[in-house]
């Protein structure tokens, strides 16, 4: 009670300054007493209750310049919807007009019409002018409601100014551009050379010489010289050809080829186009690295633990009968690299990026480890369907996924890898299913009756 009552003073000693009336001037009552009867016409409109009665003399005041956190003016036009705002910004162009010119007045009031200006902007309904979404050469442009201006035009390579300009983005190929540019776009979308043709340009930058592009870029076809005149000619180190600067912008990108050749993953400079085509192929498996340069796996060392991979799809199998680890969905651990648990020659250039720096390795251990620790561990069904080693049928309980284990690869039995070469790398269970069907299509001897 303490706190309201010193709150309900406080309240009192600061009264808002536009509820209070003026002191009537000796002056003003002379003039009240002597001028003429208003008539009903020009009398001025009575206030809605519970406004306070305000004064404005100057014209400024009209528009919201001169603003205060107390009270709202009977004068003050707040602008709440476009019809309102328009207004707002021709009387505020009239009243900078006749302002005195660089005065302080003058320039509280243009910065009010830029205010009014972008407040009408936001305010604006999307469809009024532009649709929402537009399709051009493949790209499916949709309208951007983020007023960033941190963005660049693709096409005339200017930044858009997002809160007065109205600008589109691809959702196939991420293509940036201010919605006067659109019909001027001549590139078709990148995503659909993806779909249709997901392969990369597996030579070192294959260059073909400036001559042979006729001395334009390989883009949008706009003359171009190694002098720079009319245009400076960029390469770029993924497709080897050359173009202007619209279309190249010294952006940097890892190249795949430089990758399976010479584990090197130092960013070069690309091409426009060539960047986005290398940021929606990076996680595509699309890379047979033992036929493109088997080599590799002997000089690098990250490549040796992502052999983890054969040991996953053998515990796939495991996975896809028991009940448990469905409803667990341990498989869903690999659900970023899902040519993890389909095969083991597939890689994407995530994959080598990853292995180079180390991370793939952890991840692959963490997820042997939980699947290992399922079927070995925590899964009775599982733990049924072991193996024991006919050879010496001695030893714990093996899995296919066993580093000391052996698996034939015609009928799929687990031996002890010592025990396994030791008999000539011969598997018993083949063996007696070889003889087995011998006895079956034997022909009968003489003596045995019809």
């Amino acid at each position: 009670m303490e706190y309201d009552e010193k709150l309900a003073r406080f309240r009192q000693a600061h009264l808002n300054p536009f509820n209070k009336e003026p002191e009537p001037r000796q002056h003003e009552q002379r003039a009240s007493e002597e001028a003429p009867e208003v008539t009903s016409e020009e009398a001025l409109p009575e206030l809605p209750p519970g406004e306070p009665e305000f004064c404005c003399t100057e014209r400024v005041m009209d528009l919201g310049l001169s603003e205060d956190h107390f009270s709202r003016p009977v004068g003050l036009f707040l602008a709440s919807d476009i019809q309102q705002l328009r207004q707002a910004i021709e009387e505020c162009k009239q009243v900078i007009l006749e302002l005195p010119e660089q005065s302080e007045k003058q320039k509280d009031a243009v910065v009010r019409l830029i205010h009014l200006r972008l407040k009408l902007q936001e305010l604006k309904d999307p469809n009024e002018d532009e649709p929402n979404i537009r399709v051009l050469l493949e790209h499916r442009f949709y309208k951007e409601k983020s007023k960033s201006v941190k963005q660049t035009c693709d096409k005339c390579n200017t930044i858009i100014w997002g809160l007065i300009q109205t600008w589109y983005t691809c959702t196939g190929c991420c293509y940036r551009c201010h919605s006067k540019c659109l019909n001027l776009i001549s590139k078709p979308c990148v995503r659909s050379k993806v779909s249709h043709q997901a392969e990369y340009e597996l030579n070192i930058c294959p260059e073909t010489g400036l001559d042979s592009q006729d001395y334009r870029c390989a883009e949008c076809r706009a003359p171009i010289s190694l002098r720079g005149v009319p245009s400076e000619a960029r390469q770029c180190d993924y497709t080897g050809q050359y173009y202007c600067s619209h279309c190249h912008w010294n952006d940097l990108a890892v190249i795949p080829a430089r990758v399976v050749h010479n584990w090197d993953f130092e960013p070069r400079k690309v091409s426009r186009c060539s960047m986005r085509y290398l940021a929606l192929m990076v996680s595509r498996p699309v890379l047979r690295l033992r036929e493109i340069n088997p080599l590799l796996f002997n000089y690098v060392e990250g490549l040796v633990e992502i052999r983890l991979r054969q040991d996953i799809l053998l515990m796939k199998p495991y996975f896809i009968t028991c009940k448990e680890a469905m409803e667990a969905r341990l498989l869903l651990q690999l659900q970023d690299r899902q040519h993890f648990v389909e095969n083991d020659e597939m890689y994407s250039v995530q994959d080598l990026l990853d292995a180079h720096t180390g991370r793939l390795g952890c991840s692959l251990t963490e997820t042997h480890t939980l699947f290992a620790k399922h079927i070995k561990l925590d899964c009775e069904r599982c733990q049924a369907k072991g193996f024991v080693c006919e050879l010496c049928r001695e030893g714990d309980v093996l899995f296919p996924f066993d580093s000391h284990t052996s698996v034939c690869t015609d009928c799929r039995a687990v031996f002890h890898r010592d025990c396994y070469y030791d008999n000539s790398t011969t598997c018993p269970k083949c063996a007696r299913l070889t003889l087995r069907k011998q006895s079956l299509f034997q022909e009968p001897g003489p003596d045995v009756d019809a």
